[in-house]
C-alpha cells in the first residue's frame, strides 16, 4: 500500500513521503527534501488555475524524480502542457478518454519553448 498523500502544512516535521500542494503552496519549501518524496499531487481545483505548472517545473528543475500527479480539473487539453512542466500521472476529477489523451500528446510534433521536458525547442533546432 503507497503511503499516504500529506497536505503541505502537514509535510513539515513529517516523516512522509507524499505530498499534496494547492494553490498557493511555495513548492520551493520541498526541495530540500526532494530525496525523500515518492509522490508530489499538485491540486488543480479550476482548470483556469495555472499555479500548479510552476510548482511541477520548479521541482522537476531542482531535482525531482518521482511521480508527480496532476489532480482535479485536469482537461485533456491541458494534458500535453502538465506533461512538458513534469507531470507523468494524472488524477482527474472526471475521467479522460485514453485515445483523446493519447491524440492530444501526439498532436505537435515541435515546441516552441524549453520547459522541464527534454523536448528541444524548435527555434534551437534550427539555429544550433
Amino acid at each position: 500500500m503507497a503511503d499516504p498523500i500529506v497536505s503541505f502544512a502537514e509535510f513539515e516535521g513529517s516523516n512522509a513521503t507524499a505530498v499534496r500542494i494547492e494553490p498557493g503552496d511555495d513548492a520551493r519549501a520541498l526541495i530540500p527534501h526532494l530525496d525523500r518524496l515518492t509522490l508530489v499531487e499538485v491540486t488543480f481545483p479550476k482548470f483556469r488555475d495555472g499555479r500548479g505548472y510552476s510548482s511541477a517545473r520548479i521541482l522537476r528543475e531542482a531535482g525531482y524524480e518521482g511521480t508527480m500527479r496532476a489532480a482535479g480539473d485536469v482537461l485533456v487539453d491541458q494534458v500535453p502542457f502538465m506533461t512538458r512542466c513534469g507531470f507523468d500521472d494524472f488524477a482527474p476529477d472526471v475521467p479522460l478518454n485514453e485515445a483523446d489523451v493519447k491524440a492530444a500528446l501526439g498532436r505537435y510534433a515541435d515546441v516552441y519553448q524549453p520547459a522541464a521536458d527534454a523536448r528541444v525547442p524548435v527555434w534551437k533546432l534550427r539555429h544550433g
